[in-house]
């Protein structure tokens, strides 16, 4: 399993990247600030890759992204609110080798960091493109799910709501998790949307929804196998 560093001072923003990349199969490891990010490295050399936001306390990206690069070629993926281009070039002088600016899109960002993996030699590990459970086959590669042998037509919120709930069965998500998930971190809209959507996902998949489909009243979704 890949290992990257992640050094964001804001938890928020920090957690959903690591859960995302968990998700992709790789290893995250987290850092508050650069000087954490620094430590990670040094005792963590296999380090596939590592994410860091500019505006950090203590040691901010750009001066831990040069001290990297004084010792490690490791990709590096600047992550900052800002969007000047003198901050741009300032990442890029100080040898990272991609930049993104917030808000991002989850699903985006991990797409950028396969990316830069693949222009690296640093390909993440494969997963499994299928998933099973008792009549219900999600085929990630295809993009198919079909139950009891028949295709489901689901749109795409409800699509990934699905997979996130079976990429860990039995444990919970809460619909703040899922909203950060599936519709982003910046998000404005109501939380109640999780609920339409997982109802709607619920009627769809019918008796094994209301079998498998299971809400955790005050917190939220899981999917339980039999």
């Amino acid at each position: 399993m890949k290992k990257i560093i992640v050094a964001d001072d804001e938890a928020r923003i920090r957690r959903l990247v690591c859960d995302f990349l968990a998700s992709e199969g790789y290893e995250p490891l987290e850092a508050n600030d650069g000087d954490v990010a620094l430590e990670l490295f040094e005792q963590n050399p296999d380090t596939a890759a590592i994410i860091l936001d500019v505006m950090m306390p203590n040691l901010d990206g750009w001066a831990a992204c040069r001290e990297i690069r004084k010792t490690s070629n490791v990709p590096v993926l600047m992550l900052t609110a800002r969007s000047e281009e003198f901050d741009e070039l300032m990442g890029f002088e100080a040898g990272a080798d991609d930049y993104v600016t917030k808000p991002f899109s989850p699903s985006v960002l991990m797409k950028r960091v396969a990316a830069l993996l693949r222009r690296t030699g640093n390909e993440p590990e494969q997963t499994a493109q299928t998933v099973t459970l008792d009549g219900l086959t999600v085929d990630e590669s295809a993009h198919v799910i079909t139950l009891d042998d028949a295709a489901l037509e689901l749109t795409l919120k409800e699509y990934n709501i699905l997979l996130k709930l079976l990429s860990s069965v039995g444990r919970v998500f809460s619909r703040e998790q899922l909203l950060d998930d599936i519709w982003g971190y910046d998000y404005s809209g109501d939380i109640r949307t999780v609920d339409s959507h997982v109802a709607r996902l619920r009627t769809k998949l019918g008796d094994w929804g209301n079998t498998h489909l299971k809400t955790v009243y005050g917190i939220g979704y899981k999917i339980e196998a039999d």
